[in-house]
């Protein structure tokens, strides 16, 4: 199940089978990256925090990220496996998770959203050519409605569970390495947490709370930074922006953008959930900035919500050390996620997908490059399971002229 953004890698070794599952998130999460930006600048303008503050217009964020984000994936999802019928089912089967659910649902929709479509190609192959001919639209409609009924009930009931569970673990992980005073190892935990939609979780479900009874005794708390530094994040854009797949590096600045100075640190997590190996990056980076800020003995007074630079600027607290100690580590920690980030992209040599697949003794050839995009213009005129990423009207995108 080849797409767009990331061409079918052969081979059966653990590499090719990490690449595929990366492939296949990025097939679910690249193609709705607008629905991505128009809710991260919503949330940065409008909820109490932003920038332009309003009661009516920042009640569109919780929705946006709780439903909507969830709906597009979980439907994307479904259509790439089994096209508008697998798209649909895919939808309603998502909407069994959202329903109810106190954190978004990215993780759950990835999941089920495919299962209910492949669900429904089995039931479709199982019936080809058995239905009586004028009986086809009722069996094609009430099949899936029954099947989507079911697989909503059962996301509520299992799968959604499984996910809070997933949360509730990771927030308990990062809890236990705070009180064992492992600080930078948070990052191991912290960055994968994060990547999967559970940052708010983590910081004001965890770091928080911890955060502010330490800042109620020392005036500051290095447990406010834990997640919401926005250095590795960034180091990450920056890596694709210079050295990334060439039809992605457009977007990377208005991500940048809004995830540095809106604080809108989710705008970055599809771009990891591409490339799963990128997490090293932030996992680097946020390690190397907890360091540095343990090394300065800094802090911030109150949790920075959301987590931009402007916010980092209200909540240092006055004192030449304290500066020097937050920025310092905010900066190295963009700076060491840019170069491992850039080093795991292969400085460009990897722009495309298709360039790894060549071997690793030939993978930096000249002609790698051209291969790669040459097998992206033949992945790009599939139909079916194989346009994965396609446009709103099921034709492929076309590659970017060079």
């Amino acid at each position: 199940m080849a797409t767009a953004y990331t061409p079918e890698p052969t081979g059966d070794g653990a590499r090719a089978r990490v690449q595929r599952l990366g492939g296949h998130l990025a097939g679910m999460v690249m193609p709705n990256i607008g629905a991505f930006i128009a809710w991260g600048l919503i949330t940065a303008l409008f909820i109490p925090t932003g920038w332009l503050p309003n009661k009516d217009l920042g009640e569109l964020s919780e929705p946006m990220i709780k439903v909507l984000l969830p709906l597009l994936i979980g439907y994307t999802g479904g259509r790439m496996v089994h096209g508008q019928r697998g798209a649909v089912v895919g939808a309603v089967a998502t909407m069994g998770l959202v329903a109810g659910a106190d954190v978004p649902m990215f993780l759950g929709a990835m999941i089920i959203g495919p299962l209910a479509a492949y669900l429904m190609k089995l039931f479709d192959g199982l019936i080809e050519d058995r239905v009586r001919t004028g009986f086809e639209m009722l069996v094609d409609n009430f099949s899936a409605g029954i099947l989507a009924a079911a697989m909503a009930v059962v996301g509520n009931l299992a799968i959604g569970p499984v996910v809070r569970a997933c949360t509730d673990a990771a927030g308990e992980a990062v809890g236990w390495l705070v009180d064992h005073d492992v600080l930078p190892l948070t990052s191991v935990l912290i960055e994968p947490a994060k990547v999967l939609f559970l940052n708010n979780a983590v910081n004001h479900g965890v770091l928080g709370p911890l955060g502010v009874q330490q800042a109620a005794e020392t005036g500051k708390s290095v447990l406010f930074m834990l997640e919401s530094n926005p250095g590795p994040g960034l180091g990450v854009l920056l890596a694709y922006m210079f050295f990334g797949p060439r039809r992605l590096r457009p977007s990377t600045p208005a991500a940048a953008i809004i995830h540095f100075f809106g604080g809108i640190h989710e705008i970055y997590f599809p771009y990891i959930l591409m490339k799963p190996r990128m997490i090293l990056a932030a996992m680097a980076g946020g390690a190397t900035g907890i360091a540095i800020f343990l090394a300065a003995g800094t802090g911030l007074v109150a949790t920075p919500s959301p987590g931009s630079i402007f916010a980092y600027l209200a909540q240092t607290p006055r004192g030449a050390g304290n500066w020097i100690g937050v920025y310092t580590g905010l900066l190295a920690s963009a700076a060491v996620s840019f170069a491992v980030g850039a080093a795991l992209l292969g400085f460009g040599r990897l722009a495309e997908d298709g360039a790894e697949e060549q071997g690793s003794g030939d993978a930096g050839d000249a002609g790698n490059e051209k291969d790669a995009g040459d097998a992206i213009t033949d992945e790009s005129k599939g139909t079916g399971a194989e346009t994965a990423g396609t446009g709103g009207d099921g034709t492929a995108q076309q590659p970017a002229a060079r």
